[in-house]
């Protein structure tokens, strides 16, 4: 299994940057479609990205320095839900925020997926969380396969 890492500068507080990975509005403002969040430990985690089905489970809450969730997609036999667990890790950087996505028990095919999933939607969480305008996402993944 393996593990992949991803961080961004936001220029908006922690607090505000928790809220877009805890609310289906806020999730859905930079990644997937549709989402059902409910974010307490066990809670679901569902979220529809370009036309996959990603489920899991909340591990973790920590508001507003973490949010831990099982991931996977239902189509995948390679990746089945809450089969890998992503993190994001938020530190306060002045006014701003780094966010770090901690992808791991990945399997080594689905790394360059994932990679290149986190890598389009980040921006958009930056974009989303400092208030500014996200336009609607076309992104498809590189392979055929399951989406980051």
């Amino acid at each position: 299994m393996a593990e992949h890492r991803s961080s961004i500068e936001i220029d908006a507080r922690p607090e505000t940057v928790f809220e877009f990975l805890v609310t289906e509005d806020g999730m859905t403002a930079w990644m997937g479609t549709r989402a059902q969040l409910e974010p307490v430990p066990g809670g679901v985690f569902a979220v529809d990205i370009a036309g996959y089905r990603a489920r899991g489970s909340f591990l973790e809450v920590d508001p507003p320095r973490r949010v831990t969730v099982t991931w996977g997609f239902v189509e995948s036999p390679e990746l089945p839900p809450g089969t890998s667990t992503v993190s994001f890790e938020l530190t306060p950087l002045g006014d701003g925020t780094l966010l770090e996505v901690i992808h791991t028990d990945l399997p080594d095919s689905e790394v360059p997926g994932h990679a290149d999933g986190w890598a389009n939607f980040l921006p958009r969480l930056r974009l989303a969380a400092s208030g500014q305008s996200v336009q609607t996402d076309s992104w498809t993944p590189q392979r055929r396969g399951t989406p980051s």
